[in-house]
């Protein structure tokens, strides 16, 4: 269930997630417009973004411990932040297009969105925080889902 305490890997991996989207409000796609969304996802997304970002902090259970194979689970998680932080640089490189805002990065499908909710739900599983786990499928299926019918919109 977790322990009570703080997170430095829950902060760093907030950091890894925070610092480009602000960086991204100074340079959103041409013809981003989010007043179409679906409510419902965007619920879902709002509940998430609090509940994942409150549980990445208060846990002590995702900071470094001995090595051992649940290690494995925080390193797929590090790696996955990493590309996520590799798909911005390429977004930031791109003619910041919305194709390439949904775009998708090493096979993963709008990566923007897929990337750090899969890593955040790897860190949950290190942690064997259950609540985290929980908090990051609420959120998934309000990003990726927000970030699908965006998708869909423009490949119409």
């Amino acid at each position: 269930m977790g322990h009570l305490g703080f997170s430095y890997i829950g902060l760093i991996f907030l950091l890894m997630l925070t610092i480009p989207n602000l960086i991204w409000t100074k340079h959103q796609p041409d013809g981003y417009d989010f007043h179409d969304e679906n409510k419902v996802l965007l619920i879902f997304e709002r509940i998430g973004q609090v509940l994942v970002t409150c549980t990445s902090l208060i846990f002590s259970d995702f900071n470094l411990r001995p090595w051992s194979i649940w290690t494995l689970w925080l390193v797929a998680a590090v790696i996955l932040m990493l590309m996520y932080e590799c798909w911005w640089i390429r977004y930031f490189k791109s003619p910041k297009g919305l194709a390439d805002f949904y775009s998708s990065f090493c096979g993963v499908p709008v990566a923007g969105a897929t990337l750090p909710v899969a890593a955040f739900l790897l860190l949950g599983i290190y942690g064997k925080v259950v609540w985290l786990i929980i908090s990051v499928v609420i959120l998934g299926i309000g990003h990726i889902g927000i970030h699908l019918q965006h998708l869909k919109e423009i490949n119409q």
